[in-house]
């Protein structure tokens, strides 16, 4: 059963990861070609979908609390029994963790963006004076 978790949360994970990429290309699309306005966008634009998956699955599968499935919490417990109860929690957190995850790193790429995008505006407006 604890096989079958871990590739349920695994599945999870990638898979509102996906979704989340897949979500967000035509914005991230339309900002790196503002900014960067050449070819090397496209190859930003990769990164960042592969970058998504990447923070998406390592915050959504959290194999420190997976741990507790296979190993006793002290030296003369039991490892914990997955119930239907915590299946279900463990789903929820799983896609819980990957939506925050990708949400902290979209942050920082908007803030990023948003410099950059002040930045490309300000030089044209000197090129225009």
């Amino acid at each position: 059963m604890f096989f079958a978790l871990m590739g349920l949360t695994l599945a999870i994970a990638v898979a509102v990861s996906l979704a989340v990429a897949r979500a967000f290309r035509q914005s991230i699309g339309k900002i790196l070609d503002r900014i960067i306005a050449d070819e090397i966008a496209l190859v930003w634009r990769r990164y960042l979908s592969f970058a998504m998956l990447v923070v998406g699955v390592s915050g959504g599968v959290r194999v420190h609390s997976l741990e507790r499935y296979i190993m006793p919490e002290d030296k003369l417990g039991e490892p914990l029994t997955i119930t239907w109860e915590r299946l279900t929690l463990e789903v929820y957190q799983t896609a819980m963790g990957t939506l925050g995850a990708i949400a902290w790193m979209l942050l920082l790429f908007f803030a990023c963006a948003l410099i950059a995008y002040v930045m490309v505006r300000n030089r044209e407006a000197r090129s225009r004076s």
